[in-house]
C-alpha cells in the first residue's frame, strides 16, 4: 500500500524576473508533489489566492495527480516570490504573502482529513501560529522544515511538536553543525537532519550522526532541490528503511530536481512589468 503524505502549509509562485518565467511551488507544495513522483499518496492543504498565480497552482497540483480537496481559496493575491540569478545560482530579492496566511479555523472535518495521511509536512514559512499544536493533535507524524530561518527561540518552541526535523545551515563548519542538531534533539525533535548544499546532509537520531554526501548532478536550477530531499528522506523513512539509506535516497531525489527549472516544472510566462530590487 502507498504510503500517505500531506503537504501543509506554504505555497508560492517563483517568479523568474530575469527570465520572464513563473513557476509554482513553495516548500509543503514541492514536498507533495515530489512525494508523489516517487510514488506515494499526497495532499496538499493551504491557503491560496483568487488570482491567476494561485490558478497556476491549483492547475498543476490537480496535474500531478495531488488532492487538494481541503485547500482554502481566499480573495486576493497568492503568495509570491520574486527571484534573480547570477548563472545557475538564484538570489531571492523579495516576497510577497498574499492570502497565504489566512488560514481561519481548522474544523472537524479539516482535522480528521489531517488524520488520514502517515505523515504531515509543514515548514517555517506555513503561517500556521497557534494552530500548529492543534494540527500536532491530529498528525499521526509530523515533519517540519525551518530552511535557513531558524533561530535558537523558534527551534525551541517548536521543535517539541515535531518528530522530524529539517533545517539548512551550508556555511557551517561540520563541529558547528553537529552542535546544532544536539541543540535540536535536546529540544525535542526525534529526528534532526540538516542539508548542506554540495556538502551533501546529517542527521542525528537515536544518538548517532550520520553523514551523507551530494549526489552528482547536471545543475540546471537549484531550486526545490532541498525539498526533493525532504520528500525522498520522508517516504524512505516510512517504509522503515534505515537513516543511511533514507539519507541516500533524499540526495538522489535532490540531484534529480537540479535537472529542471523550477520546483517541479509547469512554468508559464511571467508578464508583468514590475521589477523586484534588492
Amino acid at each position: 500500500m502507498a504510503q500517505r503524505l500531506l503537504g501543509l502549509g506554504d505555497n508560492t509562485v517563483d517568479t523568474y524576473v530575469d527570465r520572464g518565467l513563473q513557476f509554482p511551488g513553495g516548500n509543503a507544495v514541492n514536498v507533495a508533489v515530489q512525494a508523489k513522483r516517487l510514488g506515494a499518496e499526497t495532499g496538499y492543504l493551504g491557503c491560496l489566492g483568487s488570482d491567476e498565480a494561485g490558478t497556476l497552482i491549483v492547475e498543476a497540483l490537480t496535474q500531478e495527480g495531488v488532492d487538494i480537496a481541503r485547500c482554502r481559496i481566499r480573495p486576493g493575491p497568492n503568495a509570491r516570490a520574486f527571484i534573480g540569478h547570477d548563472g545557475r545560482d538564484r538570489r531571492f530579492l523579495r516576497s510577497e504573502p498574499g492570502v497565504r496566511g489566512e488560514w481561519g479555523p481548522f474544523d472537524r472535518d479539516d482535522l480528521a482529513y489531517v488524520a488520514g495521511f502517515d505523515l504531515v509536512h509543514s515548514s517555517i514559512y506555513s503561517e500556521l501560529g497557534a494552530a500548529l499544536p492543534v494540527i500536532r493533535g491530529a498528525a499521526r507524524r509530523l515533519s517540519y522544515d525551518f530552511s535557513e530561518r531558524w533561530t535558537d527561540e523558534n527551534l525551541a518552541a517548536t521543535l517539541p511538536a515535531v518528530d522530524i526535523a529539517f533545517l539548512s545551515h551550508p556555511s557551517a563548519s561540520d563541529t558547528e553543525c553537529r552542535v546544532l542538531l544536539e541543540r535540536c534533539v535536546g529540544w525535542g525533535a526525534g529526528m534532526v537532519v540538516a542539508t548542506r548544499g554540495a556538502k551533501g546532509a546529517v542527521a542525528l537520531v537515536g544518538g548517532r550522526f550520520h553523514e551523507q554526501a551530494a549526489s552528482p548532478a547536471s545543475v540546471v536550477d537549484t531550486l526545490g532541490a532541498g525539498d526533493g530531499f525532504i520528500a525522498a528522506c520522508l517516504l524512505a523513512i516510512l517504509d522503515g528503511a534505515g537513516i543511511a539509506a533514507a539519507l541516500a535516497a533524499g540526495a538522489k531525489q535532490a540531484a534529480r530536481v537540479c535537472g529542471y527549472q523550477g520546483g517541479f516544472g509547469h512554468g508559464v510566462t511571467w508578464t508583468q512589468t514590475e521589477t523586484a530590487v534588492l
